[in-house]
């Protein structure tokens, strides 16, 4: 089923307090419940608190996977079934200051796409409607109970569900994803939506493919650092490339080189088509698979249960230290925390480390952890989001 319409990053993992210290940057898990097709419309008033009913709490090693239509060489999109199976319509009503975190979380245990009403509410404890979608054979009471808990609410959300019969996934995906403009001269461009400005810097991107589309706080303040950094000629380091959206945008700014990294094999399936939609070939992006641990095996661990071709791991790739002028790293809190040393081992002396997919109430942790290796460093936010910044120290401080 293709990701669509928004919430399309995966930070809501503050909230989770049992969540395991992480030491992989993507892939949770989500375990699928069969629930039998509900009549058409169907409304489920709250009757028990998320606390009464002792949900469990789910060990979350990081982000969500997902799985989309795979493009041909040629660019088309492989027809599939589940594109035009009947699905489920939610309607969740929530107080509006957790609608954010809500929706993001609702993403993480089940749903394949939300979206927040838009209304003109000044009050944060008044209520407002999330719409999600879910597919017929999913369990929507217990996914709703398990993001109401993680996020801290109290009580059972009150929510609506209707039955759609053939909806056109494709049609619905593409519908939903416009043209962004991140900044004066730059936009994020869907690839069937038709280029607003020719004269700007325009990236072309399948958003449905992965994360990234450009209209994440994190993307966008990630942007914002190598449009600034950049100044022709520099190596580039996305870690955790997704939709190789920051490795795109390194190019066009005028990077010599970008390298994509992700331990997801969808990830580097997407960044290589996006990066063919931008006419950006393999000696200007390179794109890797990553070990999915940290540890003293990290440099050799090819599982072949994650990718049929273990070429895509390329070991000078992952090898290769005190290389990049600019690293990016915009993944989750727990990875960023494990992997500080090995993220910023990337750079050369100098280089400016860029650290993002952070709450701005997780800055102060990072910034400590970070501290060791960086000097300079600067933070950047947007909304509830920060982008922490600065230039590797030539030896780490001690301890």
């Amino acid at each position: 089923m293709t990701l669509a319409l928004s919430s399309l990053r995966n930070h809501f993992f503050k909230h989770l307090t049992s969540c395991n210290s992480a030491t992989t940057f993507s892939s949770f898990r989500r375990h699928i419940h069969l629930l039998p097709p509900p009549s058409r419309s169907a409304y489920f008033p709250s009757t028990k608190s998320a606390q009464q009913k002792k949900l469990p709490r789910r060990n979350i090693s990081a982000a969500v996977n997902y799985s989309t239509t795979p493009p041909l060489s040629n660019g088309t999109a492989i027809a599939d079934d589940s594109l035009t199976a009947p699905y489920l319509s939610v309607r969740i009503c929530c107080p509006k200051h957790v609608s954010g975190v809500l929706s993001e979380s609702l993403m993480c245990f089940g749903a394949s796409s939300t979206t927040i009403d838009e209304q003109d509410i000044y009050d944060p404890d008044e209520e407002i409607w999330i719409s999600s979608i879910f597919s017929v054979d999913q369990d929507v009471k217990d996914c709703i109970s398990l993001a109401a808990d993680s996020v801290g609410l109290t009580e059972m959300p009150n929510y609506k569900i209707e039955m759609h019969d053939h909806t056109d996934w494709i049609t619905l995906t593409q519908e939903s994803f416009h043209p962004v403009e991140i900044t004066e001269g730059l936009w994020i461009v869907p690839e069937w939506r038709k280029t607003p400005d020719l004269q700007a810097t325009n990236i072309i991107l399948n958003p449905g493919l992965a994360f990234g589309t450009g209209e994440h706080p994190t993307t966008k303040l990630c942007l914002f650092l190598l449009r600034r950094l950049i100044k022709g000629g520099e190596y580039f380091l996305d870690y955790g490339t997704g939709s190789g959206v920051l490795a795109i945008a390194a190019l066009k700014f005028g990077a010599e080189l970008s390298v994509g990294v992700d331990i997801e094999p969808q990830a580097i399936t997407s960044a290589r088509y996006n990066a063919a939609l931008n006419n950006i070939g393999p000696e200007k992006l390179l794109l890797s698979l990553f070990p999915s641990k940290n540890g003293p095996d990290f440099d050799c661990e090819f599982p072949p249960k994650d990718i049929n071709d273990r070429d895509s791991y390329n070991r000078k790739i992952i090898g290769e230290r005190n290389k990049y002028d600019v690293v990016v790293a915009n993944i989750l809190l727990h990875p960023l925390l494990d992997l500080a040393d090995r993220i910023v081992s990337y750079g050369k002396p100098g280089a400016i480390i860029g650290i993002s997919g952070i709450l701005s109430e997780q800055v102060p942790f990072v910034m400590k952890r970070y501290s060791e290796f960086l000097e300079d460093i600067n933070v950047s936010m947007m909304d509830d989001w920060a982008c922490i910044s600065g230039s590797k120290k030539s030896k780490p401080s001690s301890s």
